[in-house]
């Protein structure tokens, strides 16, 4: 019975695995497209509002250096999944 238990599990696991696995990566990257998107209206009013002065260089580098990161791994995401997709 346990064989037959383990045969069941070794088959239906896989099936199962797979649309969890794309679905964890769609959400997270949705997430992190999100998280970039819900920052960038700050960037904007930071470089509109650019008088030359260090202080505000710097808070628009680090915004840069937050957002493009955030918006590489949401689109990372999408493509791990599709590639699960596809194999």
């Amino acid at each position: 019975m346990i064989a037959i238990g383990r045969k069941f599990v070794a088959h239906v696991l896989p099936g199962v695995l797979r649309p969890l696995r794309i679905l964890w990566n769609e959400i997270i990257g949705f997430l992190f497209i999100c998280i970039a998107i819900i920052a960038t209206p700050r960037l904007y009013r930071e470089a509109m509002g650019f008088s030359g002065e260090p202080d505000q260089f710097g808070r628009i580098i680090l915004e840069v250096l937050f957002i493009v990161p955030m918006f590489a791994l949401g689109l990372a995401s999408f493509w791990r999944a599709r590639k699960i997709k596809k194999s």
